[in-house]
C-alpha cells in the first residue's frame, strides 16, 4: 500500500489506516485477527483513544499489536476522563492530566512509546500553552514521537498552528462534508501538517444506507451527490467506496483515511478497496461536485 508522511514528523503511514474504535473489546480474538490481517495486507496506521470502551479498546489493540509493534504507527488520544459512576466523561485538558493519562495508555497499549499522541477535542478556552508544554515534554522524554489534534474547530486548529509543532489534525472529511476545503487544508499544508481523515464514507451514507439529510445537506442534496458519485464510479469501473476514498485521498494535505472496522467481512471489503484508490485530477473532482453547493463552517470560525 502507498505510504504517506505524517506532516513534518518524518513518520510514514499507509494511506488507509485502521480505526480501532469499532473493534469489540469483548471479542478479543476477533479483534486480534482483524488487526493481524490488516497488518498482513499493508495497513500500518492504527488509531485508538483512552476514551474508547473506558480503556478496554487500548488494551485489546495493545495486545493485538505485540508481534509487530515496531513495524507500525500507533496513535491514541487524550483529554477525556470517564466519571467514576460511568455515566459519561468530562473534558480534561491540562498539563498535569496529560502527563498522568499517558502512563495509563502506555500500560494498556503494552508499549514504552506512542507514535502519535493526539488531543481528543479542544476548545479555544483551554490552557493551550500548558497543553503544548505537556506534549513537548513527552517528546523530550521519548514517550511520544509526534503529537497532533483531533478537532474540527478552525479557531482551535489555527491557535495550535501558531504556537505548536503539531504534525497532524484528525478531521471529518467526505464528499458530504467538505468544510476543511474552505481554508483549513491549505493552511495545514503551509505549515507541513497532515490531515488524518475520519468519516470518509459519511457513516455509510456514501455506501448503501438510506438517503437522509446529512449535516448541512438536505435529502435531495445528498441524493444529488450520490448520483454524481454513481455516474463517476460507473464510468471508472469503481465502487462507491473506492470513489469516495479516492476523493479524500486526492487532497494533497491528506496523510491517511482512517476507516472503522468491526468485522472480518468489512476488513475484506476495505482491503479490496485499497487496491483501487486513484488520484483524482481537477476534472474528476469537478464531475463529482457538479451542481453541489459549497459547504462552510458555521461555528468555531
Amino acid at each position: 500500500m502507498k505510504q504517506r508522511r505524517l506532516g513534518h514528523s518524518g513518520i510514514m503511514v499507509s494511506e488507509i489506516g485502521l480505526g480501532c474504535m469499532s473493534l469489540k473489546s469483548n471479542q478479543p480474538k476477533q479483534a486480534k485477527d482483524i488487526i493481524q490481517k490488516a497488518f498482513d495486507k499493508g495497513i500500518t496506521f492504527f488509531d485508538t483513544a483512552d476514551l474508547y470502551d473506558k480503556g478496554q479498546n487500548e488494551m485489546v489493540v495493545g495486545e493485538s499489536l505485540q508481534a509487530f509493534r515496531k513495524q507500525i504507527v500507533l496513535a491514541t488520544k487524550v483529554g477525556n476522563l470517564w466519571r467514576a459512576d460511568g455515566s459519561g466523561w468530562d473534558w480534561k485538558a491540562s498539563k498535569e492530566y496529560i502527563l498522568k493519562a499517558i502512563e495509563g495508555s502506555l500500560s494498556r497499549l503494552k508499549t514504552d512509546y506512542i507514535d502519535l499522541y493526539q488531543l481528543h477535542g479542544g476548545t479555544i478556552d483551554d490552557p493551550i500553552d500548558e497543553i503544548i508544554e505537556a506534549f513537548e515534554l513527552l517528546k523530550q522524554q521519548g514517550k511520544i514521537r509526534a503529537y497532533g489534534l483531533s478537532s474540527i474547530r478552525p479557531n482551535v486548529i489555527k491557535t495550535f498552528l501558531s504556537k505548536a509543532a503539531i504534525s497532524t489534525v484528525m478531521m471529518q472529511y467526505s464528499l458530504l462534508d467538505r468544510r476543511l476545503e474552505e481554508d483549513v487544508d491549505a493552511l495545514l499544508m503551509k505549515h507541513e501538517v497532515s490531515i488524518l481523515i475520519r468519516g470518509a464514507l459519511a457513516k455509510g451514507v456514501l455506501l448503501n444506507k438510506p438517503i437522509e439529510p446529512y449535516l448541512q445537506y438536505s435529502s435531495g442534496e445528498v441524493a444529488h451527490v450520490l448520483r454524481n458519485l454513481d455516474n463517476f464510479v460507473k464510468r471508472m469501473g469503481k465502487s462507491r467506496a473506492e470513489g469516495a476514498l479516492s476523493y479524500v485521498l486526492s487532497n494533497p494535505a491528506t496523510a491517511t483515511a482512517v476507516v472503522g472496522i468491526s468485522t472480518k467481512l468489512q476488513l475484506d471489503e476495505l482491503i479490496a478497496t485499497k487496491e483501487q484508490i486513484i488520484q483524482l485530477d481537477s476534472t474528476a473532482k469537478k464531475e463529482l461536485l457538479d451542481g453541489v453547493r459549497s459547504f462552510y463552517y458555521t461555528e468555531h470560525r
